[in-house]
């Protein structure tokens, strides 16, 4: 197994976490799991810091596995997070898109977006809709039968250009006055820093799912792409 996201508390202001944890940890084994998904196999772990601090010391660097799937190995990077307002995409209510058609129109023709490409943020993220690439798949919960809520994504498409771009992050000698309607782009000199650097398959993702209603808050997990 490898360590693939790891969120405190105070890194993501207004997230809810179980009572009594305040560290999020997701790892999977990197392999090809012949599951019916064709991916990593995950696993994911609400924490208390100060247990987790009461274990013991604290291990070094984790060991990578003998036998990986490349695209499924992250490579260490750091959460920078920018707080973004989501609207659904594909998963809009049956004959909404065709009622809001025009008005979207109108959002393309001022601001150069499609309200399909701008509506759901395409990166890694907490909270949200999923950004499916494939038709939507909301799983239910096993327990209660309710629709789940969707956790987090750990997706292929980190920012490297693209309406979803943190301001830090952006060329700065692109001249946002004279072209509104382009999209961000990436400082070239940072861009090959990104994000973990997984391709996750044809540009897929992970994404991860809880019921709040039943005790132990369970998860799982869906893969497209």
């Amino acid at each position: 197994m490898v360590p693939v996201v790891q969120l405190y508390a105070r890194d993501v202001p207004g997230f809810v976490f179980p009572v009594g944890a305040d560290l999020l940890q997701i790892l999977w084994c990197p392999l090809v799991h012949e599951d019916g998904q064709y991916a990593p196999n995950p696993r994911l772990y609400w924490r208390s810091t100060v247990l987790t601090a009461a274990g013991g010391p604290v291990a070094g660097e984790p060991p990578r596995p003998h036998t990986v799937e490349e695209d499924f190995l992250p490579r260490p990077c750091i959460v920078s997070p920018t707080s973004a307002v989501e609207y659904p995409n594909w998963d809009l209510p049956e004959g909404l898109g065709e009622l809001l058609g025009e008005r979207f129109e109108a959002l393309q023709g001022e601001r150069g977006f499609d309200y399909f490409e701008v509506a759901t943020t395409q990166q890694s993220k907490v909270g949200g809709y999923p950004g499916w690439t494939q038709l939507p798949d909301w799983p239910d919960c096993a327990d209660c039968g309710t629709r789940m809520e969707h956790l987090l994504s750990i997706t292929a498409t980190e920012p490297g250009g693209g309406r979803w771009l943190p301001l830090d992050d952006q060329d700065p000698c692109q001249d946002r006055a004279s072209t509104p309607s382009r999209r961000a782009e990436a400082d070239p000199a940072a861009v090959g820093t990104f994000g973990h650097a997984m391709d996750l398959g044809d540009l897929g993702s992970v994404y991860f799912f809880v019921c709040r209603i039943c005790p132990g808050t369970p998860c799982t997990h869906r893969y497209d792409c």
